[in-house]
């Protein structure tokens, strides 16, 4: 049994990658631990399988943030016990890299997005260049890492040499979600669902737009982000209301519940950076598992797995008007929507964490067993 770390940026509440990758550490006998951070407004944790510690730091945002939260993790680090630290992504892996080095543990990459490339970096380019130099840095040493799709990992590949395993964030197939007493469908209308962050490059503003050109429908947002607020505006201001309803982030366990009610899930990134166009989102997987058609951006990932399991359309429109026409075709195409729900059963059988779990044990399998002999 090994004795293994997690460190996020987040408050650990809503991470579902890092809750469904411990647990099956745990199911193999490892004794795991999650190190997150707490903001005022951070819910609490509900009891679990595994322990969670979340510094309280006095900034919360900026450079500054991101500097006081690893020198604390690496202080942490340097005087507690672990075989293995996993640092989640690049903000957290600087203090991850060098506390092992110093520990002589062994550190694990897990890379959940293409973080020099996130829409927050583009134009900022000495922030940008930090982030990179720190990657390009720390990256070529690291033995052990995953990601989240095949286009990150070839990226990373080409840039540092480096082998990722590629392990995506899908759903549990096989689990059962707790009635989130609410209804989405108010007046019978038919739903079109987002779920996830509300951050800028979404595609939200455009879709909040599209509504007055649709017909007996409701668009759900259930999230929350940066742009919460801004969205909420928008949606005053084209005194939508009455037709679109913000929920807020839902825990885990009552999320599908709310998702299966919907007509229509959406995922509809804007270029903004590279990290979008090579995304993979949670999102789409829990619509997958939900048994909802999609309507996704037309990038590499996403396009490929809607076209290869032909469960909904891709488009390269932002135009709120066309985005409805593409939105109203969906909608009322009842062939089509047989033949998308029938292939929605059969890709939620491959693309789900049943299946990745295995790579993932067999990844930690080695890791393991090369740190602790």
């Amino acid at each position: 049994m090994a004795r293994i770390l997690l460190a996020v940026t987040n408050d650990i509440v809503t991470d579902q990658r890092v809750h469904k990758i411990t647990r099956s550490l745990i199911a193999r006998g490892h004794s795991i631990k999650i190190l997150g951070r707490k903001r005022k407004n951070s819910p609490d944790i509900k009891k679990t399988s595994f322990d969670t510690l979340r510094f309280k730091l006095l900034i919360n945002s900026g450079p500054l943030f991101y500097a006081a939260f690893n020198f604390r993790l690496f202080l942490y680090l340097l005087f507690t016990r672990f075989t293995v630290i996993v640092s989640n992504d690049l903000d957290t892996l600087p203090a991850c890299f060098l506390a092992a080095k110093i520990r002589r543990k062994t550190v694990v990459y897990d890379s959940h997005e293409y973080f020099t490339e996130v829409p927050e970096l583009v134009g900022r380019k000495f922030v940008k260049w930090i982030w990179t130099k720190i990657e390009s840095l720390i990256l070529p040493r690291i033995k052990y890492a995953y990601t989240v799709c095949d286009s990150l990992a070839e990226i990373y590949h080409q840039k540092y040499g480096i082998n990722m395993k590629v392990i995506r964030n899908v759903p549990l197939l096989n689990v059962e979600s707790g009635d989130a007493g609410i209804n989405l469908r108010k007046n019978n209308e038919r739903i079109i669902l987002y779920q996830g962050m509300l951050n800028m490059g979404r595609g939200l503003e455009n879709v909040i737009r599209a509504i007055p050109f649709l017909s007996n429908v409701r668009l759900v947002l259930i999230g929350d982000g940066d742009i919460a607020d801004s969205l909420k505006v928008l949606v005053i201001s084209q005194n939508l209301e009455s037709r679109i309803d913000f929920y807020g982030r839902i825990p885990a366990d009552r999320l599908k519940n709310l998702t299966a009610q919907a007509d229509l899930g959406i995922s509809l990134e804007e270029n903004m950076g590279l990290n979008y166009y090579y995304a993979l989102p949670n999102k789409l997987f829990d619509y997958i598992q939900a048994n909802i058609p999609v309507l996704v951006s037309d990038f590499p990932e996403m396009s490929k797995i809607v076209r290869t399991y032909n469960i909904g359309l891709t488009a390269i429109e932002q135009d709120p008007k066309k985005l409805a026409e593409i939105i109203s075709d969906m909608l009322s195409d009842k062939i089509r929507i047989v033949q998308w729900k029938n292939n929605l059963q059969n890709a939620a059988k491959e693309l789900c964490w049943e299946n990745e779990e295995k790579k993932l044990n067999e990844f930690y399998q080695e890791v393991i067993a090369a740190s602790i002999f």
